[in-house]
């Protein structure tokens, strides 16, 4: 394929750790055992084998899991092993590589016990491992990396040449702009189960961070949440499925067909790998200038403890066939870097990269578990339907004027502020109405004014659900002599919330309050936050999410109450801008766990 050719020869690959990568804190102890058998000594890091008669008595049999973009090579190695007749301990070493997602092993690992049908897992990248660790999983022993492949932008040529390609190099902030305003449709595998995806992501609200400043954290977070909108209009289940969104050839049925991707977000291996398949003109990549991140796939021992010596030793030397030159131009010849993750400029030029693009550049280190979380929680509540209980405060208190409004209520901007959030949500999304004031409803402190429904539904008789929701909130009004019945009505709304609870949305209760309960007979916060501690669910997350208006809010009493569902209370101050605190909000609760 002209410049797209495959690489046969490359640099040697030296041992030393790769810049920027954060290392997890447990070495595989086994590939530095020297087993002793018969007196023989296996030297782990050379080809020499202990034995010298060949394979055809007794075989050890390694299972191993692997990322599906590398599981070729490692079928190759492993093939190769058989061909050299390689052994372990005087045996002969059998391995079978198995493909398989990182998301569905760790999914798989993350239970235990967990009955594993493998020893050795190499996936795509260390945050799956984390994530098993996070989920105190089954016990995972990972070594250095065996291979590595940044991400970069891929690009048509004619869509890169339109971009500036290769002099124009772009930040993640700015890919992330430009797919925003259409100048970059841009393709990504879904973040929740793909590695390049959650990356990406990362390296996105990152950029943003840096941007801004440790008091911009909030804007940071919802320019992450409109970046997710955005690459969810070209989203792919995985990467498998997003290198399939890409032109097959270079006609233009192929290339203007609306259903094909003309630029993706993607390893460097990926876009080697689609390159020496395609018929037509391959890919052409953007290295990100701000630093990318990296795949960098860890040699991961599964329940080692549970491993018999056998085992143990043919983990140990299949790692060692993996390590040596001649694995290594294995690996390099289906596009992946060394371990470390320096650049191979065959690879590099293979895969569509070219200077003066990045692409020598030290990979971003891996964020953190808790970014992690954060990530996909802003992910999760971003891209998925929403089922929220907007309830509020309807006591006489917010009937008084805002300073610097022109003489508005607290009632009038909060119910324009609501109006404002209504038209951002999707007809999927399910949003129901409540208001409260002491004794509103005979005994009850509140009154459920529009059901919790799909807003593209319909509600009794003809009536679209979000035009009925938009009326009542449009009708609400201070009532006159009423007190703040908060206690009694937030147990209400999450009791409501719960036993109606929709799987696979963003569930939450949303209170809009501007006083302290002043209900003499309610059930009071002590009673309150012992029963929202049984209600709550981790495998079924309700978030409490609080909003206190003005000085006379009760904030500390709204912080303990929010507190065991994974919520959040914020003051606001102007209530004109309940819209954003509700938005940044639903953010911030989809990565935060209960107390």
């Amino acid at each position: 394929m002209g410049r797209h050719s495959l690489p046969d020869s490359s640099e040697p690959d030296g041992a030393g750790a790769r810049p920027g990568v954060r290392r997890r804190t447990v070495v595989l102890a086994t590939a530095l055992v020297l087993a002793l058998a018969a007196g023989a000594v296996v030297v782990l890091r050379s080809e020499l084998l202990p034995f010298g008669k060949p394979c055809g008595g007794d075989s050890v049999r390694l299972d191993v899991v692997a990322s599906p973009d590398i599981a070729p090579a490692l079928d190759d190695v492993a093939d190769q092993a058989r061909h050299d007749e390689a052994r372990t301990d005087g045996k002969c070493l059998d391995v079978k590589v198995t493909a398989r997602s990182g998301a569905e092993v760790a999914d798989s690992l993350a239970q235990r016990p967990a009955h594993s049908e493998f020893q050795v897992w190499i996936p795509d990248s260390t945050l799956w491992a984390d994530r098993v660790d996070a989920a105190s999983g089954t016990p995972l022993t990972t070594s250095e990396t065996i291979a590595a492949s940044p991400l970069a932008l891929g690009a048509v040529p004619t869509l890169a040449e339109k971009l500036g390609w290769p002099k124009k190099t772009y930040g993640w902030a700015a890919m992330a702009k430009a797919a925003d305003d259409g100048t970059l449709p841009l393709g990504v595998a879904d973040p929740a189960r793909s590695a390049t995806g959650l990356l990406a992501l990362s390296r996105i609200d990152a950029a943003y961070r840096k941007e801004g400043t440790d008091s911009d954290a909030d804007t940071a977070q919802s320019r992450t949440a409109d970046a997710a909108k955005v690459l969810h209009r070209h989203l792919a289940d995985d990467d498998e499925k997003l290198a399939a969104t890409l032109p097959r050839g270079a006609s233009e049925a192929e290339t203007a067909a609306p259903h094909r991707n003309q630029a993706v977000l993607l390893s460097e291996q990926a876009a080697f790998a689609h390159n020496r398949a395609a018929s037509g003109p391959g890919l052409e990549l953007f290295y990100p200038q701000d630093g990318t991140a990296q795949l960098d796939y860890p040699y991961t021992l599964v329940d080692e403890n549970q491993l018999d010596a056998d085992k143990s030793r043919a983990a140990s030397r299949f790692m060692t066939l993996l390590a040596t030159p001649k694995g290594q131009q294995v690996l390099r010849a289906h596009g992946f870097r060394a371990g470390h993750g320096r650049a191979d400029e065959k690879v590099t030029r293979a895969a569509g990269g070219r200077a003066p693009q990045p692409y020598t550049q030290d990979a971003a280190s891996l964020p953190s578990a808790e970014e992690i979380q954060a990530l996909l929680g802003v992910w999760t509540v971003t891209v998925e339907n929403a089922r929220l209980t907007t309830v509020v405060d309807a006591s006489s208190s917010m009937a008084l004027a805002v300073p610097g409004s022109g003489g508005r209520s607290r009632m009038s901007l909060a119910r324009d502020a609501l109006l404002r959030a209504l038209a951002t949500f999707t007809p999927d999304d399910e949003i129901g109405l409540w208001k409260f004031a002491t004794l509103l409803d005979g005994d009850r402190d509140y009154l459920e004014l529009s059901p919790t429904a799909r807003l593209g539904g319909r509600d009794s008789g003809s009536a679209g659900h979000r035009d009925g929701l938009a009326s009542a909130l449009r009708a609400l009004t201070p009532v006159p002599g009423g007190g703040t019945g908060l206690y009694d009505t937030t147990l209400a709304a999450y009791r409501e919330a719960r036993s109606s609870y929709a799987e696979g949305k963003f569930n939450a209760v949303v209170v809009v309050t501007d006083g302290a309960d002043d209900d003499a007979h309610s059930i009071g916060l002590d009673g309150l936050l012992e029963q929202m501690k049984k209600l709550t669910d981790p495998g079924r997350p309700i978030p409490l999410i609080a909003l206190a208006l003005g000085p006379e809010a009760d904030k500390s009493a709204l912080d303990r109450m929010v507190a065991p569902t994974g919520g959040s209370a914020h003051e606001v101050q102007d209530p004109s801008q309940i819209d954003e605190v509700i938005q940044q909000a639903i953010v911030a609760a989809g990565s935060t766990e209960p107390s």
